[in-house]
């Protein structure tokens, strides 16, 4: 072995077997520029560190440039990119590179929906660049990590709210997206019939008022009067103009059923569902006499003054209840006996054209204020023995 490694130095050293200074100093050269490319090789080969997006992986490169060692580990750029260092920073040994990639994520603010360009690695990046409150309800958890497309993030921000139900109002601060959200996380519950004020499903904005109306059915029964019917039939037998009840009326009476409904309380409407008659009425029957009774002569002076007024001059009984009529018509006309204000009602006891005539009033004067005290009375008395101090408004004051 010593001799083959012998033959081989001097083999390298020697021509013909002669030692050549020549083949010696090129050979020196070529070991040289071997030893020289190794030292260079070896001293541009490193080792880096690639931080893409939070996946870190370890690169051995020749590259001298983070855009050199990027582009080596099959990286695509873009130019909305981030890299650190910069592109053309030399890289050494140990170098670390973070690349974060450009990401369009679509983002729901407060129900409003816009793509963000970004290059925050998450969702907590992601809130930071859009600059809202930390306290704010995320989709997804602030470490998700977003892809470079494809990425949702909906964002609800802390709001402030009143809401009013059940009779007490109360302001709260909420992140919930929805009407509906907010009142669940209040604790209030809707029946089926409740109104809100806004739709369950509208979106949260500051400052909203929430009315809750609280909406309830129920049926109830109202009981009314029917008014009866009159009808009058003409006798001979009675004198012209005096009336005779021969059938009291008598209201009948209806028992109605609505279904109301009530919004916190009060009633907002009712409908009508049945209608039962529990009692007819009965039908008040007059006779009004046609017997023409003889008019006495008047005195001719009388007849004269008489005739101006519109009086018939006919002569009038005693007459009854005087103190009871003075009290009556004091309240009816302020006791003025031939009072006509124009309202259709005439003298002291403000009788109308028809009452007046059907009782036997004709036969004095057209009308109660054409007549004297004592006819007015005379026809009053006629009345009340027919049908009390019904007639007139004022019959409480016969007592006072």
């Amino acid at each position: 072995m010593a001799q083959k490694l012998r033959a081989i130095v001097v083999n390298f050293f020697t021509s013909d077997g002669k030692f050549s200074f020549i083949k010696v100093g090129t050979q020196l050269v070529v070991l040289s520029a071997l030893v020289l490319g190794l030292v260079a090789f070896v001293g541009s080969n490193k080792t880096v560190t690639l931080n893409v997006d939070g996946k870190v992986s370890s690169v051995q490169t020749f590259g001298g440039t983070v855009e050199q060692v990027v582009k080596s580990a099959n990286v695509e750029l873009h130019p909305a990119d981030r890299v650190s260092p910069a592109l053309d920073s030399r890289v050494a040994n140990g170098s670390v590179i973070n690349v974060n990639m450009a990401k369009a994520v679509k983002v729901s603010l407060d129900g409003a929906e816009k793509t963000v360009s970004t290059t925050a690695q998450d969702v907590a990046g992601l809130v930071t660049q859009l600059g809202v409150a930390s306290a704010s309800e995320l989709s997804v958890p602030k470490n998700a990590q977003l892809a470079v497309d494809g990425s949702f993030v909906a964002i609800s921000t802390p709001k402030t709210v009143s809401i009013i139900a059940d009779g007490k109002a109360k302001k709260t601060t909420t992140t919930a997206a929805s009407v509906g959200e907010v009142l669940k996380d209040a604790g209030i519950r809707l029946a089926a019939a409740d109104r809100t004020s806004q739709p369950a499903h509208a979106p949260v904005v500051n400052n909203m008022v929430i009315k809750v109306s609280r909406v309830v059915g129920k049926t109830t029964t109202v009981t009314e009067k029917v008014a009866f019917q009159t009808l009058t039939a003409d006798s001979d037998t009675l004198p012209k103009g005096k009336e005779k009840v021969t059938q009291a009326g008598v209201p009948g009476e209806t028992t109605l059923t609505y279904k109301l409904v009530l919004v916190d309380g009060r009633e907002a409407s009712r409908t009508l569902v049945s209608k039962t008659t529990t009692r007819e009425p009965v039908t008040e029957k007059i006779t009004v006499g046609t017997k023409e009774e003889p008019k006495p002569a008047p005195a001719a002076a009388e007849a004269e003054t008489e005739a101006e007024s519109g009086n018939t001059g006919a002569a009038a009984p005693a007459m009854m209840n005087v103190a009871m009529w003075d009290k009556i018509a004091q309240c009816e006309s302020g006791g003025n006996w031939s009072t006509n204000s124009g309202n259709g009602y005439y003298g002291g006891l403000q009788f109308d054209v028809q009452t007046w005539i059907g009782s036997g009033g004709g036969a004095y004067a057209p009308n109660a204020s054409q007549a004297t005290k004592a006819e007015q009375i005379d026809i009053a008395n006629h009345v009340y023995a027919e049908r009390g101090l019904q007639p007139w408004g004022c019959g409480w004051a016969a007592s006072s």
